[in-house]
């Protein structure tokens, strides 16, 4: 969610209100769908078992509202593709910068 925060004001600074508030949706659907793969993993975790059908399904047509949610956003705002594509890689980056963190940050013990 910071890197959300930080990515938005910078884009606000950059490039204007529009591509700041298709960055900030497309952050946050990066963080929706982050959750949404947390929730299935601790699902399998714990039982064991196969997902219901529903979450399945959702995560499977998930792409296509995505798609969907960027072309409304592209449309509605009249914000650049650009922005909320860069949007949805904020989960990414923040996974990448938490890997590192581990790799290389101080070690506590």
């Amino acid at each position: 969610m910071v890197l959300g925060a930080i990515g938005t004001i910078a884009v606000l600074a950059r490039y204007g209100v529009r591509d700041a508030l298709g960055f900030l949706v497309g952050a946050a659907l990066s963080y929706l769908s982050f959750q949404s793969w947390v929730r299935l993993a601790a699902t399998i975790g714990d039982s064991g078992k196969r997902p219901a059908t529903g979450s399945t399904i959702f995560l499977m047509l998930r792409y296509v509202l995505i798609g969907v949610a960027i072309y409304a956003i592209v449309k509605g705002l009249g914000s650049t593709p650009e922005a909320p594509i860069v949007g949805l890689l904020v989960s990414f980056a923040a996974l990448a910068l938490e890997l590192l963190w581990g790799a290389v940050g101080p070690k506590i013990n």
